[in-house]
């Protein structure tokens, strides 16, 4: 059986959306010592977010994720108000976004899914356990998926 190689010509670029600057780090810590080279930009709400997303002053050479990480519970603009956004917007509609948030509830998982959301995953409350599925997230949708190329 034969496997493709992915040669990776440059980092992969991860827009992360969180307040929480200890998750926030963890984050960091998880993808630092992953199979993929990577460079993440923090957003730390939901403004902040679609401000990047759309070279708004300030982030006119903001780079166009290959992954979004997306907590619900961000100030400004909820995370599901930013999803809904970023699936309308043409440039980026294509990108995942994984949610990353410490909901549980059914409700918020059936509508992630439905405005457009490619996973959903409840943060570990064990540090350990939070690196680890960070880590593989990181590798599943950047090593394993293929992707659409950006516009």
């Amino acid at each position: 059986m034969q496997w493709e190689v992915r040669v990776q010509t440059r980092p992969a670029e991860i827009l992360l959306i969180e307040d929480n600057p200890g998750d926030v780090e963890l984050v960091h810590e998880a993808l630092q010592h992953g199979r993929v080279l990577n460079r993440i930009s923090v957003a730390t709400d939901g403004e902040a977010a679609l401000d990047f997303l759309n070279h708004a002053r300030g982030f006119e050479n903001a780079p166009r994720p290959d992954l979004i990480l997306l907590d619900l519970n961000i100030p400004k603009k909820d995370g599901f108000e930013v999803l809904k956004e970023i699936k309308n917007h043409a440039s980026v509609s294509n990108v995942p976004v994984v949610i990353l948030t410490s909901s549980q509830a059914d409700r918020d998982v059936v509508k992630s899914y439905n405005l457009g959301a490619n996973c959903f995953i409840s943060k570990p409350v064990d540090v350990d356990e939070f690196l680890a599925v960070v880590r593989s997230t990181g590798e599943f949708w950047l090593s394993i998926v293929k992707l659409p190329l950006g516009t």
